[in-house]
């Protein structure tokens, strides 16, 4: 019996230019899985998959923006296309705000984060769960959160709101269709080193050493440990388990 969480598998990766989605392109593979990377910037996805390739691993990338439909349905075609099939799905693009007090900020802030984090989860599990109940084998999908969306955190009103909603349609779509066999859950990262952190961290000094402070292990975690979490929520490890949100956060929403 194979050990590896995800061997065999054809999984999906979205956002995986960098961060979270790149570390989790190298876990996922290490794991066993064929991965499928889609973002918007095609130099470093080619990068990424040549490097991928190079170890030995079975890994191809798309270019698409996932807040745009076509896009993200070319995503999961090109998977189906290229593999047979589309086993799972780490939908993990998403972007981070301006830390503007709510009552200044523009329209332009709004729309920008809520196409990427709610419309583009939108448009993934769309045309994600449309490819698994086709092959009529179940899936497995996660959705990435953020300890925003289950707390407040010092970040922008509409990251909140994404976040949030992430969640919303997380549980929404585990319980639609838990009988076809599809499992829908998501992760919820406290301070994690990503693009975004990074970006706050460096426009805010002693933001992170603020955030650590709220966090029981007083650390910011790398990108390599949200995507251990998810391979194993991925994985049949824990087939009874769907519609939840687990964080990783290192215990900041125990506080």
């Amino acid at each position: 019996m194979n050990s590896d969480l995800l061997s065999g598998r054809i999984v999906l990766i979205t956002g995986a230019s960098s961060g979270i989605g790149a570390a989790a392109a190298h876990v996922f593979a290490r794991e066993g899985a064929t991965v499928v990377l889609t973002a918007r910037r095609e130099e470093r996805l080619a990068a990424l998959t040549a490097e991928l390739r190079e170890k030995g691993a079975r890994a191809a990338y798309v270019v698409g923006d996932v807040s745009v439909a076509r896009d993200a349905a070319r995503a999961v075609e090109f998977a189906v296309a290229e593999y047979g099939r589309l086993d799972s799905a780490f939908n993990n693009a998403g972007i981070g705000g301006d830390r503007t007090p709510l009552h200044l900020m523009s329209d332009d802030v709004y729309d920008t984060v809520m196409d990427t984090n709610v419309r583009g989860v939108f448009n993934c599990l769309r045309y994600e769960i449309t490819a698994m109940l086709e092959q009529s084998g179940g899936g497995t999908i996660v959705n990435n959160s953020s300890v925003g969306g289950l707390v407040s955190i010092p970040a922008a009103a509409p990251y909140i709101a994404s976040k949030h909603a992430v969640i919303g349609f997380t549980r929404a779509a585990a319980d639609e269709y838990a009988k076809q066999g599809i499992r829908v859950n998501a992760v919820a990262p406290g301070t994690t080193r990503t693009e975004i952190t990074a970006d706050w961290f460096g426009r805010n000094p002693g933001l992170e050493d603020l955030a650590n402070s709220l966090t029981p292990q007083g650390r910011t975690a790398a990108p390599e440990e949200i995507a251990e979490a998810a391979a194993w929520l991925l994985s049949d490890r824990c087939p009874f388990l769907t519609g939840t949100v687990l964080p990783v956060d290192g215990g900041f929403v125990n506080r």
